[in-house]
């Protein structure tokens, strides 16, 4: 997940915004988590929702009357193990069963309707137990069922066939005007979930219900579960609708989900920044990372996946935490759900054994755990109770044998009252009674005095010592953990997540929602299904207030000599024309030229090659020759999930090799256009390496935020941007987009 913190912008960076027909993106705000207004139905400019609509699922999860479809109690018949269920589940949260079916009277002794229109009462939630729901939805819609559940499979995830037959029972939900969970989906919903339990419960939703299993059994381990969504297919109700709802729920701490396929990406951000904006961390397992996961993924749920690389990057960006297993999962969200907000970002690690802290320290630190050293005075502190000889500096090592008198206890609440620790993390590898069992105790009791997050890891493969088992998962202050991996995926989940959320301010509050001037230029040059030609491209950036060089469109080489001398020597020769994506390749570029000489045997050769190649032009470029910068590469490309992406990276022919690139899903602001370059692998570059100066990130983050709004106006309209090189140059001089390439939809 990416934390990161939001800037404001320079009075010149604005000057060149406002030129450019955008209006300045406000100061965002600093410390509380910041509201955003929601204007029912407000669209953005390129026509989409800007903040999710929350669905009333109150009465799904708590009905008052329920109707059981096709409900039976006929021994050895599915049905009738289904319906059993549901009525145990109806009478835990108070609500009316009501069996229907054609040729029973009664069902589990329950009076039993022979039709949905026969039905005593208007119900809440209809659990639809017949192999084809579709004929059912309009005698729903007439008994103005609000919510439905479909069992059935047999549809997207079959095929074409079924994805068909999925599609005419979505059109018929829509216009019944209930809600529909499934088709494909299970009885997770009517979960048993325990009412012993206190503190803030983790909201799960899965796409296959085997795999919220480990999730359901955390309650096992005292920690408390509010709800099961399983979405099966999505015809109607999707995982965005669930997150939204949950997001508001009060009792939610954390809600976790298991994905195999989004339906919508513009609904899931909207769903996930609804979660920010509350403070409700996300926690997900995406399937799909492989092209085996995906192929995998569409034969189980029929939905695109996506690009990974997308997914993945607008997670973080909306401040979803991706996990890759289901352990992670469930350790993750236990913790994000019952963990009070860090008082500081410091972590120590505590241990019976120097062996032990360095290795965990080790792993920590290569993971981007916080871990400081404490202060002089802190460790003299320590060392009351710690031998000299040993190093309390960050890990601390108590060598053992304090921990097993009061000292253990001393230690604890001294490493804990250190202003510049959040986390106390103590990894027991082994028990090793009766110092382990002091220690935990100790643990625990510190714990419940502080506001600080204490972390165990008990290493020990049985699980079943009384200092695990009763004291350690008794607690509910202690976060316990099995493996290493795990405390820290999940301490770095919890310090993110704080981080990011404190000051968050949605990107949906300031996207733009009228064209700008830009954007009315921007039309007159587009040709719907042809790629633009490089000097069509570079109007098309011009537009939006990028710099491109000085450059002239000639048709002759005497024309080519006097544009050069208006340029100005050395100039660079390209060939221009709408069918040219990779001039180099064809010798379509001529660089350096420093005569008139040079010129006319430069467009004489270029011509030639051109009718050669058969390749239509509209010209020959006679471009200002740009030496002194850093390549990069910016530019847009449609997603099927989430619509227009913008990526930047290393340009130049780096770009397919290195492929060092990061991605961003419109709208985002400066931080995270920022945070684009912080995560290339090449970001050195940027700062100056080997005596080049540093490069003018400033004009790179202004061309990449340039870049988006063209994203966003032009919408689908766009089809494809391409920036390469973008030439950025040293700082206070500018970046200059040196070629183009733009294809129309």
């Amino acid at each position: 997940m990416l934390g990161s913190t939001h800037g404001t912008l320079t009075t010149d960076f604005r000057a060149r915004v406002e030129a450019c027909g955008e209006q300045p993106r406000a100061a965002v705000h600093s410390s509380a988590v910041a509201p955003a207004t929601e204007e029912a139905g407000a669209l953005d400019v390129s026509g989409r929702p800007l903040h999710a609509d929350v669905p009333d699922l109150d009465r799904f999860f708590r009905p008052e009357s329920v109707a059981v479809i096709g409900a039976s109690d006929a021994d050895g018949r599915p049905n009738a193990g289904i319906t059993r269920q549901l009525i145990a589940w109806a009478e835990r949260v108070g609500a009316r069963v009501h069996p229907v079916h054609p040729t029973r009277t009664s069902v589990f002794g329950l009076p039993c309707h022979a039709s949905v229109a026969a039905l005593p009462e208007q119900v809440d939630l209809a659990v639809l137990l017949v192999a084809d729901p579709l004929p059912v939805i309009e005698e729903l819609a007439e008994a103005k069922v609000r919510f439905a559940v479909a069992f059935a499979s047999g549809f997207a995830e079959t095929g074409e066939e079924g994805k068909a037959a999925q599609a005419r029972l979505a059109a018929a939900v829509r216009r019944s005007g209930l809600r529909l969970l499934g088709p494909n989906t299970n009885l997770n919903a009517f979960e048993e979930f325990r009412e012993d339990l206190d503190g803030p419960a983790i909201a799960l939703i899965t796409q296959s219900g085997h795999q919220g299993r480990p999730v359901y059994t955390l309650q096992e381990l005292g920690i408390r579960l509010s709800h099961w969504a399983p979405t099966g297919n999505e015809a109607d109700l999707e995982t965005a609708d669930f997150i939204s709802y949950f997001a508001e729920r009060p009792e939610v701490g954390a809600i976790a989900c298991y994905v195999e396929g989004l339906k919508d990406g513009r609904s899931f951000l909207l769903a996930a920044d609804r979660a920010a904006r509350n403070g409700v961390p996300v926690v997900a397992v995406k399937v799909g990372r492989t092209e085996t996961g995906a192929r995998m993924a569409a034969s189980h749920t029929g939905k695109l996946t996506g690009a990974d690389t997308v997914v993945d990057a607008a997670m973080r960006q909306f401040g979803v935490i991706r996990v890759d297993g289901l352990d992670e999962l469930q350790d993750t969200a236990a913790l994000l759900a019952r963990a009070r907000r860090p008082r500081a970002e410091g972590v120590v690690v505590y241990s019976i054994s120097g062996g032990t802290g360095a290795h965990f320290s080790d792993l920590a630190t290569e993971a981007g755990l916080p871990m400081p050293a404490l202060s002089a005075a802190k460790q003299a502190e320590l060392h009351q109770w710690i031998p000299e000889y040993l190093n309390v500096a960050n890990p601390v090592d108590n060598g053992g044998h304090p921990v097993g008198d009061w000292r253990g206890r001393k230690i604890i609440d001294a490493i804990l009252a250190d202003p510049s620790v959040g986390v106390l993390i103590c990894p027991i590898t082994g028990p090793f009674p009766p110092m382990s069992d002091k220690l935990a105790q100790d643990l625990v009791d510190a714990a419940e005095e502080t506001d600080k997050l204490v972390c165990v890891v008990w290493g020990s493969p049985v699980g079943t010592e009384d200092a695990y088992r009763t004291t350690l998962l008794g607690s509910s202050r202690v976060a316990t953990f099995r493996t290493f991996g795990n405390c820290i995926t999940a301490v770095r989940a919890y310090l993110d997540h704080h981080r990011f959320t404190t000051g968050y301010r949605s990107p949906f509050a300031d996207a733009p929602r009228t064209p700008s001037p830009s954007y009315r230029k921007a039309q007159a040059l587009m040709r719907p299904g042809q790629q633009l030609s490089e000097h069509a491209a570079k109007q098309l950036l011009r537009a939006y207030g990028i710099r491109v060089p000085r450059e002239q469109l000639v048709t002759s080489a005497a024309a080519a000599v006097r544009a050069a001398g208006l340029v100005g020597y050395p100039v660079v020769m390209k060939a221009s024309g709408p069918q040219l994506a990779h001039k180099t390749e064809l010798g379509l570029v001529k660089v350096g030229l420093t005569s008139a000489s040079q010129i006319r045997d430069a467009y004489r050769e270029l011509t030639d090659i051109a009718r050669y190649e058969n390749v239509p032009l509209d010209g020959i470029l006679v471009c200002q020759m740009v030496e002194r910068g850093v390549e990069m590469v910016v530019g847009v490309t449609q997603d099927d999930l989430f619509g227009p992406t913008v990526t930047v990276g290393l340009g130049g022919v780096l770009v397919e090799v290195l492929r060092d690139a990061a991605v961003r899903v419109p709208p985002f602001g400066e931080d995270q256009a920022r945070a684009m370059l912080r995560e290339l692998r090449g970001h050195a570059l940027l700062e100056g390496v080997r005596g080049a100066p540093p490069a003018d990130v400033d004009a790179l983050v202004e061309v990449v935020l340039r870049v988006q709004r063209m994203a966003l106006e032009l919408g689908d309209e766009l089809s494809e941007l391409d920036i390469n090189p973008l030439m950025v140059l040293p700082r206070g001089q500018g970046a200059v987009a040196l070629d183009a390439l733009a294809v129309c939809r």
